[in-house]
């Protein structure tokens, strides 16, 4: 018993990070004047809307006074697996340091 119930604190606590993550890119998106559902589409084009993007977007509690810098933005999205987010993240960097 006592096992399943760290199993469940560890997936709790994954789901909160993961949220916060989600959260970041929002706020990221909205610094640099990105749709975030655009730039997620590029990543992952196989996947239907994603509900936890979706959420996060939709609650909008007041995260628009906080700056995410691009290298933060990039490691965040790789410390969670989200190399192919990370790319297009990157992709849109370069492509906005050149303007």
């Amino acid at each position: 018993m006592e096992f399943r119930n760290i199993d469940e604190q560890i997936i709790q606590k994954y789901r909160e990070d993961e949220t916060l993550m989600i959260r970041l890119f929002v706020q990221w998106c909205s610094n640099n004047e990105l749709d975030p559902h655009v730039l997620y589409k590029k990543a992952y084009p196989e996947q239907m809307v994603n509900v936890a993007l979706q959420e996060v977007i939709e609650s909008d509690d007041g995260f628009d006074d906080f700056h995410i810098d691009n290298e933060t933005m990039l490691d965040v999205l790789q410390l969670f697996g989200n190399e192919d987010l990370a790319f297009v993240v990157a992709d849109e960097i370069e492509r906005q340091s050149r303007k």
